[in-house]
Order: structure tokens, then sequence, then C-alpha cells
């Protein structure tokens, strides 16, 4: 198998993850987000969607980080995905929940806006807008995440890793880019943490620290 794929990317960090966790042996090839090699030819050919990741497992190919957790772990019968019906429902959820509400105000409405040009709104007073509402919106998210959804459990389903929890770790800690805070939230810290004690957290995240280092002191808006 072969991920298309950049370090720093939130949506591909999940995966780098797992398959480290779990020996499951991939090529790794680069696509370079910041010279546009994602949205030019040949990759387009390949992706039309002009991002990433992209997995390649011979003749068959497959977007979106969600997608590919979830063939990645059926593929090894990984318990991150469990064949029970009500906790993989659960597992889909989470998941579900974490890109169309929670991502949607924290990276695209506060994160991304703030560090990437191609996404900076036409005039002053509507990319405050967005920023302004990105980071409301993501507080209250969060909110409902640390009381509701995390809770005193360990991981994002119950007490039991699953891959909900690669693919959560990844969005939360893209906060980092910006100077988000989770201290206000004692259970979205306290898993975080735990996330980030995994044996191959440090190494597959070093591209992304390196990044968030090279931004430290900048001022963003954040949470």
């Amino acid at each position: 198998m072969k991920l298309y794929f950049h370090p720093i990317s939130t949506t591909c960090r999940p995966i780098m993850l797992f398959a480290a966790d779990n020996g499951i042996q991939i090529d790794y090839q680069v696509v370079d987000l910041f010279t546009g090699e994602h949205v030019q030819p040949p990759y387009t050919a390949k992706n039309p969607s002009g991002l990433v990741p992209m997995l390649e497992d011979g003749d068959f190919r497959l977007t979106e980080c969600s997608a590919i957790l979830k063939y990645l772990a059926e593929s090894i019968d990984s318990p991150t995905y469990p064949r029970d019906l009500k906790k993989r429902a659960r597992v889909n959820e989470r998941m579900d929940w974490l890109n169309t509400q929670f991502y949607r105000d924290y990276g695209y409405g506060l994160i991304y806006p703030q560090l990437f040009p191609h996404m900076k709104r036409p005039t002053d007073e509507q990319h405050n807008g967005v920023v302004t509402w990105g980071k409301e919106k993501a507080k209250g998210w969060l909110k409902v995440l640390d009381e509701q959804l995390l809770g005193a459990n360990d991981y994002l389903c119950g007490h039991e890793l699953t891959i909900a929890d690669y693919m959560g770790a990844a969005y939360l800690t893209a906060g980092n880019l910006v100077g988000c805070n989770l201290t206000p939230y004692p259970n979205i810290a306290r898993w975080v943490n735990r996330m980030q004690s995994r044996p191959n957290w440090e190494k597959v995240n070093k591209p992304f620290n390196e990044l968030v280092q090279s931004v430290k002191g900048k001022e963003f808006v954040a949470i």
C-alpha cells in the first residue's frame, strides 16, 4: 500500500500514527502542499479533489482520513474498529461529529484562515468575522466534547482506544498552531495527554511540532 500524504497534515497524521502503532507496512509518498503539488497533475489525475491523504492499495484508491482509517483497521481486524454493531456505530458517530461539527469551526473557521493565505477572506471585516465566529462556535463544541462525549471516559467511545481517538487527537492538537489552550477543558486535556503518550506520537508528529515552533510568538486569535 502507498499513502500520498504530507507530514504536517492534520488528516494524514492520524493515519501515520495508526499505521506505526500497528506495524502496518505502507510506502509514503510526500505530496508537497507548500508548492501546490496537490492541485496539479499528475496528482489530480489520481485524486480530482486535490487533497491529501490518498491511499493506494493495488488498483484501489481511497481518499478521506476517516475512510482510510476504517479500511486499515478492517484490514488487520483491529479492535479499534469493533465488529459489534452498536460499538462500531458509536465510533462512526464520533468520527462524523469530528468532521461535520467540530472541525468545521475549529479548523476551517478558527485555525486555517489565520495560517493559509488562500483561506483569508477578501476584506478584514469578513476575515475577522469568520475567525471570531469560528472561535465562539469551537468553544461550544469543546464544551460538548469535554462534558458530554468524553466526561470520565478514557477515550472518545468509552474506555477502549478506537480509531476515533487517532483522528480526534490530531484534530485537537491542530490548535497548537495558533496557541489554543485546552486547560479549561480538563477531560479533553487528559485524553489528549493520553494519546500523546503513545509510543509513536513524537516520531509521527515531529514535523508538525516543528511547524508549531516556527510560528510560535506570532499574534493569533486562539481559545
